[in-house]
């Protein structure tokens, strides 16, 4: 990782996650000692896009880790929208089933938000049915996305005071940029959303005292378009190919531009991604519990 000056200190997304996770792992522990099952969580993959098929592998390890019990389900590329509608149903009847998640990106000829839609809201741990975003938006309980939570309990891990600042959310994904929007919001943020048709986006992003990045373009947010002392947050993952079959992993952040600029940043990797695993595991548990009453 580039050097990074004194007057910035980096959000270690990366410790906060094992944090987690062992609590989480201690919890289940205890469950299981008392007599109840293991929380169990079901990934469904269609196809073999090597980045999905990386993301499964680790979701699978961490359940295994923790004492979960993984419900993956591999669909060949070619599986029909029935065939994958049915296996849904099936994991809504299954009572050791707690968690379900459909892996995006799907193959162009299934509609995903048909199959989102499909997943009883109270397994829906990827926060993504439209009841867990109503909950979200009346700022009631519910499943929360796992990447919007895992930016705020990174934030809340520092202490970082929220109440009244000025947040910039680059990106309008109903993954990240909405739901995080009104994460901020709830916090007494005062919220702007900017996307691609954004006009003067520099003069916007530079009036952020938190500014988080999630549009999925490399290195975009350059040291000129951050306000001195900003706390920024990088959600973005890019692979950049750097020839002779090596590749290295940045995030929207041009983060050795940025570090002189900032109070506070997250590195990629080592920032958002591992507390967006976390958060999934930590949505299992949560609706394990609701499910057994605990």
């Amino acid at each position: 990782m580039t050097a990074v000056p004194p007057s910035c200190q980096i959000l270690d997304g990366k410790a906060l996650a094992q944090k987690m996770q062992g609590e989480l792992k201690q919890e289940i522990a205890q469950l299981v000692a008392q007599g109840h099952r293991s929380p169990g969580l079901a990934v469904l993959m269609v196809g073999d896009n090597p980045a999905s098929a990386v993301y499964v592998r680790n979701k699978e390890k961490a359940c295994e880790k923790l004492g979960m019990v993984s419900f993956g389900k591999h669909f060949p590329v070619d599986t029909d929208q029935e065939t994958l509608t049915a296996a849904i149903a099936s994991l809504n009847e299954d009572e050791r089933v707690d968690g379900i998640l459909v892996q995006l990106p799907l193959p162009d000829h299934l509609d995903a938000v048909k199959l989102l839609h499909t997943i009883d809201p109270g397994k829906d741990v990827d926060g993504l049915h439209p009841v867990n975003l109503g909950h979200l938006v009346r700022g009631e309980d519910g499943l929360r996305s796992c990447t919007p939570a895992g930016v705020m309990a990174l934030l809340a891990e520092y202490d970082l005071e929220l109440t009244g600042k000025n947040a910039v959310v680059l990106g309008r994904s109903i993954l990240v940029g909405k739901p995080l929007a009104l994460m901020l919001l709830e916090k007494n943020c005062t919220v702007t959303i900017a996307h691609s048709r954004t006009q003067n986006l520099a003069d916007i992003t530079r009036q952020a005292d938190i500014l988080v990045a999630a549009i999925g373009k490399p290195e975009f947010v350059t040291a000129d378009m951050v306000k001195p002392g900003a706390i920024v947050v990088d959600v973005g993952i890019n692979r950049l190919e750097l020839g002779e079959g090596k590749s290295k992993l940045v995030g929207d952040v041009d983060f050795a531009g940025v570090a002189p600029m900032a109070s506070y940043l997250t590195p990629v990797p080592g920032g958002i991604g591992p507390m967006t695993v976390t958060l999934l595991l930590a949505n299992t548990v949560a609706s394990y519990r609701q499910r057994l009453g605990l």
